[in-house]
């Protein structure tokens, strides 16, 4: 049996971990996010929450979600996406405190123009003005219970794996 001694001993977990783990990116596509100025988007109203901090709340994770669908392209690939219109599931009640009711009725709405080039540069898919909307959303299992966003990025994540995944060749 090999005795290891010192640094040794907590380099080679991280080692064999990191080793293990970079499969899992080698396949990983870019994306850039471009956005408008939140007071022009149908609905991003704050629930209880200033609008500050909420716009960035909402560019943060809509970003994040991108960069994690983006992981499934193919290395090299680059995702260009512009948010053109948010309208955010539910509606905001003004009140003592502000806060936002889902309802089925205002169901979540975006629209999105996105270009897709291959590692060469070469335009792969490119579209304006994509409409995304789910009216039937609570009528589907949630699966994200505290999530933010949780409808907003499952109508990302249908986009992207029902649509513009079968534009890759792989």
């Amino acid at each position: 049996m090999i005795e290891l001694e010192g640094d040794l001993k907590m380099k080679l977990p991280m080692t064999l971990v990191a080793l293990f783990l970079t499969p899992l990116f080698v396949n990983a596509g870019e994306v850039s996010v471009t956005w408008k100025d939140f007071k022009e988007y149908r609905d991003v109203r704050p629930g209880n929450e200033t609008r500050g901090s909420f716009y960035e709340r909402v560019e943060k994770q809509f970003t994040k979600h991108m960069e994690e669908l983006a992981e499934q392209l193919p290395e090299g690939y680059k995702l260009a996406v512009s948010f053109d219109e948010i309208d955010l599931a539910g509606d905001v009640h003004y009140g003592i405190s502000d806060i936002r009711v889902i309802k089925p009725i205002h169901f979540p709405r975006l629209e999105i123009s996105y270009q897709l080039t291959d590692q060469a540069g070469k335009t792969i898919a490119q579209e304006n003005a994509v409409k995304l909307k789910d009216m039937s959303f609570m009528d589907r299992i949630k699966r994200g219970l505290d999530e933010s966003f949780y409808y907003e990025k499952r109508l990302l994540t249908e986009w992207f794996e029902d649509d513009l995944m079968k534009k890759v060749s792989l």
